[in-house]
């Protein structure tokens, strides 16, 4: 058996292989609820082969979405909505597994396909947040938060994954990537504050800890509490390689079983050095640095290379995104490319090609 496909236990959680699904936005929910797209979508990559399913960045609070029409866990309506899709996850012999997110400065935007600007209170958009009022690019400045409103965005995402957990999502993901909240406290590029939330690695930090221990409290002890992090902001003085392999030592300590490693998304512009498994040396650095299990992500397309991803040991699983858009059954064609055998659902056996 390849490595891709040897099974992954993180506490008492086991994943049938090292395919997963990597959070994708599909800006295609209304009040935050899912619907029959979500069921589809999500429930395809799940029928498909992979490991995990990680759903795309689930908004913790109403004003913590990127856009008016993303996904939202700030009440328990919503949770009851996603439950059929967890469930059905799971049917298929894959892990679900939620993201939960505020996007902060970078909310309140347009889908993707109309635009890539602000939407204004005026066209149904709200006022941002941030940990300093730092615009992103040309945007309006976000409104700075103060203390108490910080500790009040701990109980959100602590209370999001007590939903979470009751809808049947077996991982949790603390969003703390691509410049969105957490990020933006991490990075001096975007936090400029003087006081405990501001200033050095410990200071900048802080809040993303507190969600951590937040999460932890609530979630079972028994599933996987995963964070992503963005390895570098690819700018000059911003969050860097190091200081992930710092914050990734410390999060161990706090109750993170996996560290989601990407880069980028704080400042517009960045000049990324973009070419296939571009962000792997990065897994790498946090994996050796920090003893946490990582996974890695960033233009892995081909079965040969993801296998020797973790052969190499740069990474312990390997996130997917665009290509399985582009074929939700990639696990199946990565499989007999390797010469493994996997099980498809009984009702494709008359389609599955004998070995």
């Amino acid at each position: 058996m390849s490595r891709l496909f040897s099974p992954l236990t993180l506490r008492g959680t086991t994943f049938r292989n090292r395919v997963w699904v990597a959070p994708m936005c599909q800006y295609s929910s209304e009040f935050g609820f899912p619907n029959d797209w979500h069921l589809a979508h999500l429930g395809g990559l799940a029928r498909g082969g992979s490991g995990l399913v990680m759903q795309e960045a689930t908004a913790v609070t109403r004003g913590g979405r990127i856009s008016p029409a993303d996904a939202g866990i700030w009440h328990d309506e919503q949770a009851d909505a996603w439950e059929r899709i967890a469930l059905f996850v799971r049917s298929q012999g894959a892990v679900p597994g939620i993201q939960l997110a505020h996007a902060g400065r970078k909310a309140s935007t347009e889908q993707p396909w109309v635009g890539d600007g602000y939407v204004s209170i005026e066209q149904g958009g709200w006022e941002t947040v941030g940990p300093s009022p730092v615009p992103f690019g040309d945007w309006p400045a976000p409104k700075e938060l103060s203390t108490d409103e910080i500790l009040g965005l701990v109980r959100s995402f602590a209370d999001a994954a007590r939903r979470a957990r009751g809808a049947g999502y077996v991982v949790a993901e603390i969003h703390g990537a691509h410049g969105y909240l957490l990020h933006q406290f991490l990075s001096p590029l975007a936090n400029h504050r003087t006081d405990d939330y501001g200033g050095d690695l410990e200071g900048r930090s802080r809040f993303l800890v507190q969600v951590v221990d937040a999460v932890r409290e609530v979630w079972p002890e028994d599933q996987p509490l995963f964070v992503r992090l963005s390895a570098t902001d690819w700018a000059p003085g911003g969050w860097d390689v190091e200081e992930t392999v710092e914050l990734s030592r410390r999060l161990a300590s706090h109750g993170v079983d996996l560290i989601d490693v990407t880069s980028g998304g704080l400042v517009p512009g960045a000049r990324v050095e973009v070419e296939p498994g571009y962000q792997v040396p990065f897994a790498r650095a946090v994996r050796e640095g920090s003893a946490l299990p990582v996974s890695a992500v960033g233009l892995i397309v081909a079965p040969e290379q993801a296998d020797q991803i973790l052969v190499n040991e740069a990474a312990d699983a390997v996130m997917l995104a665009r290509e399985l858009l582009r074929n939700p059954h990639w696990p199946w064609t990565a499989a007999r490319a390797l010469g493994d055998q996997v099980p498809w659902p009984p009702q494709y056996i008359g389609a599955q090609r004998r070995q």
